[in-house]
């Protein structure tokens, strides 16, 4: 072997390394370039279109900042509760009518509704920017959707729902008693629990999944706690809390407001994350594209700035400080300041993601908690 030929054996490796790394690069170059060309002509198309219609549930405080950064488009906001707006848009649709582009709302009634009804066009293909297409970005290090096909949903809040789960009186109580839900059901509490009514479908189904599904909590502990426990159930946002305050109850299972009458002095709080660990819930951050959708650039253009790090801090910030709702973004690259301390992910907690499309079939915990609250009578 000649020296030269040796000398170039020697190298080869080096040298298609180099070549190997020089394409990549390149590669790299023109996905960024190809990305910036697609969102320009989305923006242009979008900006073109002149609106887009969001029916939106609570977190319409977020519209403002959009129109803000894309003055030319003129955002039209349906607020409403999710209950009442996704069968308005399966209405409006059935009579030819194709208004809304976006729906921002709860989980389950988009899955039953819009997602099983097919009126939904998926939303990955929509993903244009860099920052938003990068699940590293995002809580766990991917993207969370509702559906099973993971492209039509999008999940983009996720918040530790413990104080929301269970709530005590400090007077009364201390939290140093407790390390497990089941030392809530011990029977020297019994009759000193109030809970939200667990018939009423509504906002307290992601903790009631959270017990169901828990395999060290489960059904057994959905029976004992409304069948053996004699539990006094409450329908009015405030009146939990209210009995709670007030000494009534020592504690409150599934309390609203609870962090108000906190903020204002009153003896109440929310036990630290206890062994079983604590539900994540979506609330009301669900996103969905409708197909045949009258402004889709308009919209793909929302899609991305809502998910984007602008998107989801104007969104943290402006529904927080209403105090008509709370947002934890699964965004992890956005400060969490403003995000009540009970709905913040600690590091280090065991925690349950209740949006799942296999758990929404509540039929068998609703069946559980009746027969436990029938027992009960009598």
């Amino acid at each position: 072997m000649s020296f030269k030929k040796g000398l170039f054996l020697l190298y080869l490796p080096l040298f298609v390394s180099m070549l190997e790394f020089s394409l990549g690069l390149l590669e790299a170059a023109q996905e960024k370039g190809s990305a910036q060309e697609t969102w320009e002509r989305t923006v242009r198309a979008g900006k073109n279109e002149g609106q887009v219609v969001v029916y939106i549930d609570t977190y319409e405080a977020v519209l403002p900042a959009f129109h803000k950064a894309f003055p030319e488009i003129q955002v039209v906001g349906v607020p409403g509760r999710g209950s009442e707006l996704v069968p308005r848009i399966m209405a409006e649709r059935r009579s030819g009518k194709y208004v809304a582009d976006l729906c921002i709302c709860g989980s389950t009634t988009p899955y039953r509704l819009l997602y099983l009804g097919k009126a939904l066009e998926p939303i990955r293909p929509a993903l244009i920017l860099p920052e938003v297409l990068d699940e590293s970005k995002w809580w766990e290090g991917r993207h969370f959707y509702m559906d099973p096909e993971n492209a039509y949903i999008f999940i983009f809040v996720g918040n530790a729902d413990s104080g929301r789960t269970i709530a005590y009186n400090t007077k009364l109580v201390s939290a140093k008693e407790f390390k497990s839900y089941w030392d809530f059901v011990n029977p020297k509490w019994k009759g000193k629990i109030t809970s939200r009514d667990p018939t009423v479908p509504g906002e307290i189904g992601a903790s009631l999944r959270f017990f169901y599904y828990n395999p060290e909590l489960g059904p057994e502990y959905l029976r004992k706690l409304f069948g053996e426990m004699n539990v006094t159930l409450f329908r009015g946002i405030t009146q939990g809390a209210d009995w709670l305050a007030s000494g009534k109850y020592a504690f409150c299972f599934f309390c609203p407001d609870v962090d108000v009458a906190k903020t204002q002095g009153l003896p109440v709080d929310t036990p630290p994350p206890l062994k079983e660990g604590a539900p994540i819930s979506s609330a009301l951050g669900s996103l969905a594209f409708m197909n045949n959708a009258p402004h889709p650039y308009a919209a793909k253009v929302f899609i991305n700035w809502l998910l984007s790090r602008e998107g989801q801090t104007a969104l943290q910030r402006e529904v927080n400080q209403t105090k008509r709702g709370t947002v934890n973004s699964l965004r992890i690259d956005i400060p969490k300041d403003d995000v009540p301390p009970e709905n913040r992910r600690v590091e280090g907690v065991k925690y349950v993601f209740t949006t799942r499309p296999d758990w929404m079939d509540m039929k068998p915990i609703d069946e559980i908690i009746k027969k436990a609250l029938g027992e009960a009578q009598r």
